[in-house]
């Protein structure tokens, strides 16, 4: 399985590390750390050599209640650093964003991935995704980020997620992008409790039955912190081991903050998997 855009091609056939890098003061356990430009690009150096193939950029806090942001000032907090990635890196750039304007203006400047929380339901963002013919990432998210955590209910979460899903790649391709561009994401942590996302991660093979790559993204959020009784910032070796099962279960992006941790964990997985027989 592959990803093409811009001329670069990524092959999922082990697990790829994608390192977030959160340009936002409210972000739920990095933000404010990282959201000035020279220390953005040495966290983005620090990512790339510690092992992450993808850098995940983002302007806008999706933590339960956060406020949404302006798309001027999106815009101000993610460009500059989209341009830098390009201008003294070859990785791939992915834009963490749902609004049309941020990812038309993103792809401008050389983005390679699009990575949508909102799974390009806001307006305009269908049809900049399918002009633009690069890879996207559609999550699942039941609420918005504001009120996502209120009281999640679902009658069963397995098939509520596989349906959505199912149905926003429907509206992918009636909209023009092609399939081999779509990856999924179910949602870890975006309107779930802390048994809906465990239900989530230990039937994840569930999600291969589209047959497209998964990107799993569980690093220090509260699923982990919350059965650990621990903040997020001490929530490492519960992060890694989620990624190492996402992993397991066949997910082929692990999204991540600790990336020479996971990619410790991901080089013993693979050493294992090549041993397996």
């Amino acid at each position: 399985m592959f990803l093409n855009a811009n001329g670069k091609t990524l092959d999922l056939t082990e697990p790829k590390i994608m390192g977030i890098l959160n340009m936002t003061p409210d972000s739920f356990s990095d933000g404010g750390k990282f959201n000035h430009l020279d220390k953005a690009m040495k966290q983005v150096e620090s990512m790339i050599l510690a092992g992450a193939t993808i850098i995940d950029v983002g302007g806008e806090s999706t933590r339960p209640g956060a406020q949404e942001v302006s798309v001027e000032d999106e815009l101000n907090r993610v460009i500059p650093l989209v341009r830098g990635i390009k201008e003294n890196f070859d990785v791939w750039i992915s834009l963490d964003t749902s609004k049309a304007d941020v990812m038309s203006e993103g792809i401008t400047h050389g983005v390679d991935l699009i990575n949508d929380i909102r799974a390009l339901r806001e307006p305009g963002s269908l049809e900049v995704a399918a002009k633009a013919n690069i890879p996207v990432c559609i999550m699942h998210m039941q609420g918005q980020p504001r009120t996502m955590q209120h009281n999640p209910v679902y009658d069963d979460v397995l098939k509520d997620v596989c349906d959505f899903l199912e149905q926003r790649i429907k509206a992918c391709e009636e909209a023009g992008i092609v399939r081999e561009n779509i990856i999924l994401d179910p949602g870890f942590g975006f309107g779930k409790s802390l048994a809906h996302n465990y239900h989530l991660l230990a039937n994840l093979e569930q999600i291969h039955q589209f047959g497209l790559p998964i990107l799993a993204g569980m690093s220090r959020k509260s699923m982990i912190s919350k059965l650990l009784d621990k903040v997020p910032a001490e929530s490492v070796v519960g992060s890694v081991i989620c990624a190492t099962i996402a992993a397991q279960k066949g997910a082929q992006i692990i999204r991540v903050h600790d990336v020479a941790e996971t990619q410790d964990a991901m080089r013993v997985l693979n050493m294992v998997q090549i041993n397996k027989n």
